[in-house]
């Protein structure tokens, strides 16, 4: 049982960190602060964090009262995320900005810790699905997991972007680019099973 859940966690971990990215979106958050103090960075990185987290929180909690409100079923929910997954990959794959976790036109003011950075860079669709997924007729400890993990993510992307002149500087952006095309080969893998895991519930193979 322990070794059960250590991969759960693990592979809770590989999914959340695929899909924020804190290396790869350093460099866009240095984009959407400007030239504001270390202070005013830290403070939009904190509100960009914690209410990332509060949406995905929300989503976890009421995921399964969401399925029945609006009568989704899992296998659906399923095959269409893992769509949404390998496209998001996909874009990060060809290094492209995806359009689902990016505004085209952004403009900078004192809003910006909430949209763009928290909705729908840190908490977007893509992050919605796999925490969404990884809870579908999970048991409470399963449940548990995904929280605390999302919440180590949150944290770890805050340390990011409070560090983010820094991150850039020692590890430039070439390195970064690599980084954010590995973690879309894995989103897209991630999406073709998890689409392949719908079809196979809902065909009952």
């Amino acid at each position: 049982m322990p070794e059960n859940l250590l991969t759960y966690s693990l592979t809770v971990f590989t999914g959340f960190f695929a899909i924020m990215n804190p290396i790869a979106n350093t460099p866009v958050f240095l984009g959407l602060v400007g030239d504001r103090s270390n202070a005013d960075k830290k403070a939009i990185a904190k509100t960009a964090s914690v209410t990332a987290f509060l949406i995905v929180f929300f989503f976890v909690i009421l995921g399964k009262y969401l399925f029945e409100l609006f009568g989704i079923t899992i296998p659906a929910f399923k095959i269409t995320g893992g769509i949404l997954l390998f496209y998001v990959g996909f874009e990060m794959l060809q290094s492209k900005k995806s359009k689902i976790h990016h505004q085209e036109e952004i403009e900078l003011d004192d809003g910006v810790a909430i949209s763009p950075l928290a909705i729908p860079i840190l908490a977007g669709p893509g992050t919605i699905v796999t925490a969404m997924n990884n809870v579908t007729n999970a048991s409470f400890i399963h449940i548990a997991i995904v929280i605390i993990i999302f919440a180590l993510m949150t944290f770890l992307t805050y340390l990011a972007f409070s560090l983010s002149d820094l991150i850039v500087k020692k590890i430039g952006n070439h390195l970064i680019t690599v980084v954010g095309k590995i973690m879309g080969l894995i989103l897209a893998i991630m999406g073709t099973d998890m689409t392949i895991a719908g079809i196979k519930i809902a065909f009952g193979l």
